[in-house]
């Protein structure tokens, strides 16, 4: 299966709860002379970055209450994924993405608050797990660094069109539920020979004995899988069928939770994946206002003082019984909506911002406000009404385009991750 891209903010979480470190090496508290084990390019790998990112997952996946595989299993996907995460940060150095300490600033700022914390507390946090902060605010730059070139992979794709839509909405296979997947890959080299098929097909057929047997499937991901989910016990999330390659998706289409596939063949190796759990996709309703509004523009010509006097007057005209429809035509500066008596249709809250979404919502229908203003003006708006719309259909066709997308980004990361580890020198130097 392809790879299952993770927002930067999610990555960054997971290094805050799990304290996992992939920078250069913390200074070690033994006399133990450190010692390398793995080239990558012109760089390399110490066994106490390996054995701290290590310690990292295996804490994190002892709070998960989950299975630990056996130890050197656990090392070899560890420094497999410290190797291309390396490889990431090359490429990214050489192509020009940088990031500043602004940047950095910002992430933390974002991180602390999305934990209910002040920066202050969450360095208390970091530090009082162990962590030094100047290393983990390196961290945070570096998960930055590769996000930007995986991104820079991704704007490189076209552009998920309208005909791909339309037929996915017209397949079958839209418009069933969601499924939450885990997934193991037994993956392939890039023109692999027929031997090595044979040797990752035995393996992954002797990886689905073990799992019918009763082994663990996330001890199981976490022990075996190549893929980027590996170290998180192989958990993709939720995923409609059409957000997954075909192959998986018939394969899994009449799985519920627990059950798992027999392993899949693709171009990137052979495939297990595992349904966790399914729900139905429901129906989406949203809320709508009707309004009509009078807007004072704010410009070069008009003062927001001025634009203030003028919507007092229009005001009290209003209040004094003259037509609201009349003195939008003669005095509003939207253009969209003047010719038509300030009527400004049938809308999302949100559509025209958040001041006007907050008069909207606390007046009733009927109700002329009291003038406001905004980045664009003086206002005044009546309420005309409001109603709950079956917002299914736009719902779905934005569904089936983020799917699309999915789908995309998913197999471009995937292959720009796969030839870059092909093309590296790596040498691993772990016991046998």
């Amino acid at each position: 299966m392809t790879s299952f891209s993770r927002p930067l903010i999610w990555l960054v979480c997971m290094t805050l709860m799990s304290a996992v470190t992939f920078s250069t090496v913390q200074a070690q508290t033994t006399e133990k002379i450190d010692s390398i084990v793995a080239l990558v390019d012109d760089d390399i790998i110490l066994r106490s970055e390996l054995d701290l990112a290590t310690k990292g997952i295996i804490d994190r996946i002892r709070q998960q209450g989950g299975s630990l595989p056996p130890q050197h299993l656990l090392e070899k996907q560890v420094l497999e994924r410290l190797i291309v995460r390396r490889l990431q940060l090359q490429r990214a150095f050489q192509t020009g993405i940088r990031i500043s300490d602004t940047d950095i600033d910002q992430s933390l700022l974002q991180l602390a608050q999305q934990n209910n914390l002040t920066l202050t507390q969450m360095r208390q946090v970091i530090e009082s797990d162990g962590e030094d902060f100047t290393e983990f605010r390196q961290n945070i730059g570096e998960e930055m660094m590769t996000e930007r070139l995986r991104q820079r992979v991704i704007n490189g794709m076209d552009p998920i069109t309208d005909t791909e839509i339309d037929i996915l909405l017209a397949s079958d296979r839209f418009h069933g539920g969601e499924y939450n997947i885990s997934h193991i890959l037994i993956s392939l080299p890039e023109g692999a020979t027929p031997q090595q098929i044979a040797e990752q097909e035995s393996k992954a057929n002797n990886v689905h004995q073990q799992l019918l047997e009763g082994l663990d499937f996330a001890s199981a991901a976490i022990s075996f899988s190549g893929s980027q989910e590996a170290l998180e016990g192989g958990l993709v999330g939720w995923r409609d069928l059409n957000s997954v390659p075909v192959a998986f998706s018939e394969s899994i289409k009449n799985l519920r939770g627990g059950q798992f596939t027999v392993p899949i063949r693709s171009q990137a190796g052979f495939h297990i994946v595992r349904v966790n759990d399914y729900r139905d996709r429901s129906q989406v309703m949203a809320t709508e206002f009707h309004a009509r509004h009078i807007m004072i523009e704010i410009n070069e010509l008009v003062a927001a003082r001025d634009a203030m006097a003028e919507v007092r007057d229009i005001h009290q005209k209003l209040k004094d019984g003259e037509d609201f429809e009349v003195l939008a035509r003669e005095n509003s500066d939207d253009v969209s909506s003047a010719n038509l008596g300030g009527d400004m249709g049938w809308f999302a809250p949100q559509a025209f911002g958040e001041r006007i979404e907050q008069t909207l919502q606390a007046m009733q229908d009927g109700d002329i406000s009291e003038p406001f203003q905004t980045v664009t003006g003086w206002h005044i708006i009546e309420r005309l009404g409001i109603r709950e719309k079956d917002v299914t259909e736009a719902a779905m066709r934005n569904a089936a385009r983020a799917n699309l997308q999915q789908q995309k980004m998913d197999i471009e990361v995937e292959q720009f991750l796969q030839q870059m580890r092909d093309e590296a020198f790596v040498e691993i130097r772990l016991p046998s």
